[in-house]
């Protein structure tokens, strides 16, 4: 198929979650490349009033509202071409079940219904390599069978659903997005910050494999599951070229910040634990636990994937290792007083 010429294809784009770290990025790329971007997105802390702030001093004010109301869908949906969903429901540990599958799924939903009443071309939707589940041996890739083990993997993957009943009436594209970094990201900016000040410890052997990519490399594939012509009805695992191990990883990092790589290890065991108990403790109460079963995925997980359909279908290459990529991290890091 012919793949559409960057620039031309996309006039007017609908992103949602830009207070978030990708939204953000994203509407900052795309704005750059002359495409005129509606952004929507929360102020719920210092973190995404600061990005709103950083959007609207670049001139895309960002619209707040809430997805599951029609009314505002159908505001910030009219007129443009495409839309790609960002915003979720993701890491909040002191809310119900519910509140995952209405703001994923009910409000993937709301979105893509005005999507069609406001006759865009193409909606896509980012999903999230979590639907997975655990570790596995083995390459996955796009038919890999989804194994959800949390609620939010789990409403992803229901709202992957919705989003895919839609085609024939709009254009669609799944992006399942692997663990994204790079300058604005706060979440791993707690690694970097603990290595750079040597309190960082590896919780378990740290043998575990990871797969990620730079911001602006993934806001290219997103870009391309949007304006291409090969991406319509498909779906598409959005991941770095380089495998690589917890461990090392962190050996990386601690190059790039002039530090020794930390050494100590503690066993996994007792941090499940904690974690269990904080969750049945203080989610039932709606606080926040300092530490979830989630949080210590990032020591257990384990993916390896194929990203053949992506370059094959896409022609996309990302084109920053991740040493390269980690240098640009820390400079911008730097440059804001975090580190």
């Amino acid at each position: 198929m012919a793949r559409a010429a960057p620039g031309r294809c996309l006039v007017k784009v609908l992103v949602t979650g830009a207070s978030g770290f990708i939204g953000c990025r994203l509407a900052q790329i795309l704005t750059s490349q002359g495409h005129v971007i509606v952004a929507a997105g929360r102020h719920a802390n210092d973190v995404e009033s600061a990005r709103v702030r950083r959007l609207s001093d670049a001139g895309i004010p960002v619209h707040e509202g809430s997805l599951l109301e029609p009314r505002f869908a159908d505001s910030v949906v009219a007129g443009c071409d495409a839309v790609i969903h960002l915003a979720a429901a993701q890491h909040e540990g002191n809310v119900p079940d519910s509140y995952f599958r209405e703001v994923n799924v009910d409000g993937t939903r709301t979105l893509v219904e005005a999507a069609l009443r406001a006759g865009a071309r193409r909606f896509v939707y980012g999903s999230t390599i979590g639907i997975y589940g655990a570790a596995r041996d083995g390459e996955l890739d796009e038919s890999s069978p989804p194994r959800p083990e949390n609620i939010y993997g789990q409403t992803k993957f229901e709202a992957e659903q919705v989003v895919a009943g839609y085609a024939g009436k709009i254009e669609i594209s799944i992006a399942r997005i692997s663990e994204t970094f790079g300058p604005g990201d706060f979440r791993l900016l707690k690694l970097f910050r603990g290595i750079d000040r040597r309190k960082f410890f590896i919780i378990g052997d740290g043998a575990n494999l990871r797969q990620v990519i730079y911001v602006d490399d993934l806001c290219r594939a997103l870009y391309l599951c949007a304006a291409d012509a090969a991406a319509v009805g498909e779906t598409f695992v959005l991941a770095g070229a380089e495998v690589m191990s917890t461990q090392t990883m962190v050996e990386r990092i601690a190059g790039v910040l002039g530090r020794p790589p930390p050494s100590l290890r503690l066993p996994i065991g007792p941090f499940r634990a904690a974690a269990a108990v904080l969750e049945a403790t203080l989610k039932p109460l709606g606080i926040q636990p300092p530490l979830t079963q989630r949080r210590l995925d990032f020591f257990t997980k384990s993916f390896v994937f194929s990203t053949r359909k992506l370059r094959e279908r896409l022609g996309f290459h990302p084109e920053h290792d991740f040493v390269g990529a980690a240098t640009l991290t820390v400079k911008w890091y730097r440059e804001n007083g975090l580190l």
